[in-house]
C-alpha cells in the first residue's frame, strides 16, 4: 500500500462510525503489517510517545504544565464578537429559548463531544500531562482527551485529515509563552456559547504560568469568516488544584434523561 492509500483509509477509519465499520471489514483482509500500517501517522512523523522522539534533544522548557486545573474564572467566552446574520440568528434564538426555559443547540446531553474551546471551560476539572514531544489534556467532562503536539510537527493535509471537535493542536514556546495553534475542526452540532462554528475555525491559545506556579492563564484568538468578523478575543484563568484525581466518567443518553438539552420538547436543533 502506497502511503497515499494508506492516508485515505485512515482518514476513512477516523471519520465517522459507519465508514469506520465498513472499512474496518477491509482492514481485516489486509496482511498485518499494511493493516498496522494504516493507522500510521500521515505524514510519517515519529509518533509522540516514539521512544527515539521522546529521546531527542530539546531545549528545556520554560515551565511544565503537569498538574490538575480547575476554571477560575467566567466561563463564557466574552466579549462577543460581531457576529454574521446567520450567525447572530442561531445566538439570538439560543438566548430567548434560554429565557423561556428551553434549551436550543445545546446537544451535549446528548452526547455529541463539546469540543475545543468548550471543553476548556466546564466546570469538570482538566488533568495535564507533560512529555518532551506533547502536552496531553484529559477532561472529566466525557474523558475527552486533547493532544498537543510539541516536537515540531506541521498541521495535516486537510484534504486527508478527518475533522476532530477538538481538532489538531500545534504547540510551541515564544519565551515564557507556550502558543498552541489549532486547527481541522469537525463543525457539525459544534458551537462556542451559542455561536455556531465552520471548519475554518482557527484558535490560537497563548498560555502564561501565573501565581507561582499555582495558576494559568489562557487567551483564546478565534477566527471563523463564516460565523463572525475578526478576531475573537477571550482570556480564561485557571488555578491548581491539589487534591483531585481523573475520574471516569461517560456520556450516556438513557442517564441524561430530564437535561432541557435531551428532550425534544424542549430542545431545538438548527438543522
Amino acid at each position: 500500500m502506497d502511503r497515499i492509500s494508506v492516508g485515505r483509509v485512515s482518514s476513512l477509519l477516523r471519520a465517522s462510525a459507519p465508514i469506520f465499520i465498513v472499512m474496518a471489514a477491509y482492514v481485516g483482509t489486509l496482511p498485518l503489517p499494511a493493516a498496522a500500517q494504516i493507522w500510521d501517522n500521515l505524514d510519517g512523523h515519529p509518533g509522540a510517545l516514539a521512544p527515539a522522539n521522546l529521546e531527542q534533544e530539546r531545549p528545556p522548557s520554560p515551565f511544565d504544565v503537569t498538574g490538575t486545573w480547575y476554571i477560575d474564572s467566567e466561563w463564557r467566552f466574552l466579549p462577543l464578537p460581531k457576529l454574521l446574520p446567520e450567525a447572530q440568528r442561531l445566538y439570538d434564538m439560543a438566548r430567548q429559548a434560554a429565557a423561556e426555559g428551553r434549551a436550543f443547540n445545546d446537544v451535549t446531553g446528548q452526547c455529541w463531544p463539546p469540543g475545543v474551546p468548550i471543553v476548556m471551560t466546564r466546570v469538570w476539572p482538566i488533568h495535564m500531562i507533560q512529555l518532551p514531544t506533547s502536552i496531553v489534556m484529559i477532561s472529566n467532562f466525557e474523558n475527552q482527551v486533547r493532544w498537543v503536539f510539541m516536537d515540531s510537527r506541521s498541521h495535516t493535509d486537510p484534504d486527508i485529515y478527518a475533522p476532530s471537535y477538538n481538532g489538531e493542536s500545534m504547540g510551541r514556546w515564544e519565551g515564557d509563552t507556550l502558543v498552541i495553534d489549532t486547527r481541522n475542526f469537525a463543525p457539525k452540532n459544534h458551537y462556542i456559547d451559542g455561536v455556531p462554528i465552520s471548519g475554518d475555525l482557527h484558535i490560537t491559545e497563548r498560555v502564561r504560568m501565573i501565581n507561582d506556579g499555582e495558576g494559568l492563564e489562557i487567551v483564546y484568538t478565534m477566527t471563523d469568516a463564516a460565523n463572525w468578523e475578526g478576531e475573537w478575543v477571550s482570556t480564561k484563568r485557571y488555578k491548581r488544584e491539589h487534591k483531585v484525581d481523573f475520574l471516569e466518567v461517560h456520556c450516556l443518553p438513557d442517564l441524561n434523561k430530564g437535561i432541557l438539552g435531551t428532550s425534544e420538547e424542549y430542545s431545538t436543533l438548527s438543522e
